[in-house]
C-alpha cells in the first residue's frame, strides 16, 4: 500500500485531509506528519507546507515531495532537503482559476480607482469626480510578467475580459491573443507598452529584486502594478518612490518579503495601495487532494508529471 504523510494546516485539519484522500484514492495509506508513532521508513510521498528541517531526509523510502502551495521555497529552505527527490508544485484548475479571478479583480480595481474609493469610505467621503472614467478595458494594455502555468492562464483570462495583453518570459512563448516578449532584449518593449504590470514570476536568483524603479519607470505613466509572484521580487523602496512621484498611480500587493506584513511597513499608509494577505490563489483542500492524487497515481505508473521543480531554474 502506498503511504502518504501530510503536514498542511496543522493537526486539527488532518481528519479532513484523511477523509478527502479516502474519497479520491481509497487504497492510499494516509498518515499524520505529527503522529509520534509514524514509521518514517513507510512514507513514500509527503504533502507538506514548511516541513520541519531535516524531517524529509529521515524518510529513507520517500519517492517525491508534493508542495501544498504553488511555491516550493518553504521546502527548499530546509538545508537538508533530499536533492535527489522530485518536488511537485501545487496545480490544478482551481488554483489557476483563483489566480485569474484575483488578477482580473485587481486590474479592474486599479482601472476604476478602487484604492481612492477605499480611502474615501474610511473617511466617510462621497468621492465622486466631475467626469466619468475615461480609460476603458479595451484601451488598456496589461502586461503579465511570467508566463508559466499560472501566468498563461491569467493572460488568457485578461484577453477574454477585453484587455489588450502582453506577456514576458525568459524564453519564447506563444499564447493566443497575447503579444509575447522574451529575454532581457525583449523586456524594454514589453514594459513601454504596459498600462498595468502584473508580476507573476517565481523567485529565483535571477528574479530576486527584479522590480526596481528603473523597471517601473519604463511603464506608461502613470501605471498600475500588481504583485502576486513573490515579495522578494520587488525592491520596496523603489516601489514607494514610484508611487510617491506618480510613476505609478496605484498598486495591488498580495505578497511580501516578510509575512504578515509588519505594522511598521510604510506600504500600509501609502495612498493608492491595496494590500491583501497572500490570498490570490488558495485552492480548497478538496482540489489540492484531488490534484495530489493525480500526481501520485502518475508517479506510481512511471509517467511524467507537470509542475516539476527544477533546481537549476529555481522553480
Amino acid at each position: 500500500m502506498v503511504c502518504l504523510a501530510i503536514k498542511a494546516g496543522g493537526r486539527a485539519v488532518f481528519p479532513e485531509w484523511k477523509a478527502l484522500f479516502a474519497e479520491f484514492m481509497p487504497q492510499l495509506d494516509v498518515r499524520d506528519w505529527y503522529d509520534p508513532h509514524l514509521d518514517l521508513a513507510a512514507v513514500q510521498y509527503a504533502l507538506v507546507w514548511e516541513p520541519d528541517p531535516g524531517r524529509l531526509a529521515q524518510m529513507p523510502n520517500l519517492k517525491a515531495v508534493l508542495s501544498v502551495a504553488v511555491g516550493v521555497d518553504h521546502i527548499t529552505a530546509d538545508p537538508a532537503w533530499p536533492r535527489h527527490l522530485p518536488i511537485i508544485r501545487m496545480g490544478g484548475e482551481e488554483t489557476a482559476t483563483q489566480m485569474a479571478d484575483y488578477v482580473q479583480w485587481a486590474v479592474f480595481s486599479l482601472l476604476r480607482e478602487a484604492p481612492r474609493w477605499h480611502v474615501a469610505q474610511q473617511e466617510r467621503k462621497w468621492a465622486r469626480r466631475g467626469t466619468p472614467p475615461t480609460r476603458l478595458s479595451t484601451q488598456t494594455r496589461v502586461g503579465v510578467m511570467g508566463l508559466g502555468s499560472l501566468g498563461a492562464h491569467v493572460a488568457q483570462r485578461l484577453v477574454q475580459a477585453g484587455f489588450q495583453v502582453s506577456g514576458w518570459a525568459r524564453h519564447e512563448k506563444r499564447i493566443d491573443g497575447v503579444i509575447c516578449h522574451a529575454g532581457q532584449e525583449g523586456l524594454p518593449a514589453f514594459l513601454r507598452a504596459c498600462d498595468t504590470l502584473v508580476c507573476l514570476l517565481p523567485e529565483t536568483a535571477e528574479t530576486r529584486g527584479i522590480i526596481t524603479y528603473d523597471v517601473l519607470a519604463q511603464l506608461k505613466k502613470p501605471s498600475g502594478f500588481i504583485n502576486v509572484g513573490r515579495g522578494a521580487l520587488v525592491v520596496e523602496a523603489d516601489l514607494l518612490r514610484a508611487l510617491q512621484d506618480n510613476t505609478l498611480h496605484g498598486a495591488v500587493l498580495d505578497v511580501f518579503p516578510t509575512e504578515p506584513l509588519p505594522e511598521t511597513s510604510p506600504l500600509w499608509q501609502q495612498p493608492g495601495v491595496l494590500i491583501t494577505p497572500h490570498v490570490a490563489s488558495e485552492a480548497s483542500r478538496a482540489a489540492r487532494a484531488r490534484y495530489s492524487v493525480s500526481v501520485i497515481q502518475a508517479l506510481e505508473q512511471g509517467q511524467d508529471v507537470p509542475l516539476l521543480y527544477d533546481p537549476d531554474r529555481g522553480y
